[in-house]
């Protein structure tokens, strides 16, 4: 009978952690726009999102669209082994993102305090 009890005490106490736990995980998902991002690739995107976008003077016109940067922010890839990261004030990224069958690639200056957008180059 003692077994019987403490297993009811536990999955008592073990229901009520899943609930608070439930909650907690709920109130820190997606829907209150908090997001968890632990690799250099998501870290690198989130910061450069967070900042405002500027062009650069020789920036192409026909991609002067922020969506389309805005993209290349949310779902592009980083390649490090072509950037700059120890580069000073700005730090050089450059960010792949396949498009229309065709792969382009955005080179952008992460800054303190603004995100320059430099060149897009299609492939």
């Amino acid at each position: 009978m003692a077994f019987l009890r403490r297993l009811g005490w536990y999955l008592v106490g073990l229901s009520i952690g899943i609930v608070f736990l439930v909650f907690f995980l709920k109130k820190k998902s997606g829907e209150e726009g908090i997001e968890f991002c632990y690799f250099p690739n998501c870290r690198v995107l989130k910061d450069m999102r967070s900042k405002p976008l500027t062009f650069a003077e020789d920036f192409p016109e026909k991609y002067r669209d922020t969506l389309l940067i805005q993209s290349f922010l949310s779902d592009g890839d980083v390649d490090f082994g072509r950037s700059d990261t120890e580069s000073q004030p700005c730090k050089t990224y450059f960010i792949s993102l396949p498009n229309n069958g065709k792969e382009l690639l955005l080179r952008a200056q992460n800054c303190g305090d603004k995100m320059v957008a430099e060149n897009v180059e299609s492939n």
